[in-house]
């Protein structure tokens, strides 16, 4: 036996003796404004609008949400526009006219207003219901550059096409206590996305270009749907769960710092090859980190552009990069550096990864092994986009030295915001050390 729900029942008839005064004060100021009593008949039709509004604000919607229509309607929310509130003081003032005075023109009229709220929303659910999101993003994004994604909007209904949709990123606090400690999440969808028309049974693709302004994770709880379908008085909403997760990359794109400490270290890599061999491997173009004394003058001649030789020891070439998360302080400034220093070790990354040096990468956590640039520049990308600062203490420069100590041979590159002072000696003789502070 189903149970009696007693809360919606008492709402129900709570609800017919409300209706049932409101329609007993209508007539009443009715009667009242044809006796003479201008002001007792304006008081009565007040009256009787405010309970018939206290029952379709409160009653209504209560009621409804126990019903089986919950189960194939859509949730929407309506928020009132500007032209919304306008248009509803008209009906308010029109209703009051047409109670006092009886006139069958402006009950006619406030007829046509009324169905117009009606016909809007029975036209936005149709706009809004069985529409399905696609938002295609690329596999590696880089922080502070555009990129292109591919937003697929698809109107699944046989008959009905769908007008003027917004779409934006659903808000991930909705719900939640104000006063929550929870920061909020970056998002992925920063901006709405408009889209005007949408024909049954198709699909619109719209292009749209995102600039992660920071690096590390974004992410997206859904979409919210909203149109101002077709008058324009109320905006209806409705939200769609589409959990989406993307990863920011350091900015590769190379700094002025980066120009001028490349050199540098391409120097001391020359001194530490020097007599590793001179055969010939290759000629090719001519890029800005190659020494003036590789040029080819018989090739550049002929091709007409800067040529360099390329030998087999530069082939050997062994590098270890190793990032040292350990900062001593932290305070808006050093954390701005660190910010630094984790975009410098990317663009070192990069550049050695476009070169095709053999590479190893180390830093706090994790380990890659001596390998091609091009099989583990991404995940030491990854592993700086999630890095953060740690507390610089004795026991973890320790284990820097030990990890450093028992990398493969190369030429080791360490990027660090500790100070010079508080370097080991050992490293200063076996590795270039990039300081933060100085870039």
């Amino acid at each position: 036996m189903a149970r009696t729900d007693r809360p919606a029942w008492r709402r129900f008839w709570g609800a017919l003796f409300g209706l049932g005064m409101a329609f007993f004060l209508a007539l009443y100021s009715t009667a009242l404004g044809e006796a003479g009593h201008t002001d007792g008949a304006m008081a009565a039709a007040a009256l009787s609008l405010v309970i018939a509004a206290i029952v379709a604000i409160k009653v209504v919607p209560y009621l409804a949400k126990r019903t089986a229509l919950e189960r194939w309607m859509i949730k929407v929310e309506y928020e009132f526009t500007r032209e919304g509130v306008v248009y509803f003081l008209i009906i308010m003032v029109i209703a009051i006219a047409a109670l006092n005075t009886g006139n069958n023109l402006l009950f006619i009229i406030l007829a046509n207003l009324l169905s117009g709220i009606l016909l809007s929303g029975i036209l936005s659910a149709i706009v809004l219901s069985q529409i399905q999101l696609d938002f295609a993003l690329p596999e590696h994004v880089f922080a502070e550059q555009p990129m292109i994604s591919r937003l697929t909007v698809e109107n699944l209904k046989w008959v009905f096409p769908s007008f003027s949709l917004t779409l934006s990123a659903r808000d991930p606090l909705k719900g939640k206590r104000k006063r929550t400690t929870v920061a909020r999440p970056r998002q992925i969808l920063d901006a709405p996305v408009y889209v005007p028309y949408i024909p049954h049974r198709s699909a619109v693709t719209q292009h749209v270009e995102l600039t992660f302004p920071r690096r590390g994770r974004y992410t997206q709880e859904g979409f919210r749907i909203s149109t101002k379908f077709p008058f324009g008085l109320l905006l209806k909403a409705h939200e769609v769960a589409s959990k989406q997760e993307i990863l920011a990359l350091p900015n590769v794109q190379p700094t002025e710092e980066f120009y001028e400490i490349l050199p540098l270290i391409g120097g001391d890599i020359e001194s530490l090859l020097k007599g590793r061999g001179h055969d010939l491997y290759a000629i090719r173009d001519y890029v800005e980190s190659d020494s003036a004394r590789h040029v080819d003058w018989k090739a550049t001649a002929k091709a007409q552009q800067l040529k360099v030789r390329e030998y087999t020891r530069e082939d050997e070439r062994r590098l270890v990069l190793v990032f040292d998360s350990s900062l001593p302080s932290a305070n808006e400034q050093s954390l701005a550096q660190f910010e630094k220093g984790v975009n410098f070790c990317a663009c070192l990354a990069w550049h050695f990864f476009e070169i095709d040096a053999q590479m190893q990468f180390i830093a706090n956590g994790f380990e890659t092994p001596m390998a091609p640039a091009g099989e583990i520049i991404y995940p030491v990308l990854e592993t700086l986009a999630l890095v953060e600062p740690k507390a610089g203490t004795a026991d973890s420069m320790a284990d820097l030295q030990a990890r450093i100590a028992s990398a493969a041979s190369g030429f080791h590159i360490v990027i660090t915001s500790r100070p010079r002072g508080s370097i080991p000696t050992n490293l200063w003789g076996n590795s270039y050390l990039v300081f933060v502070d100085s870039l």
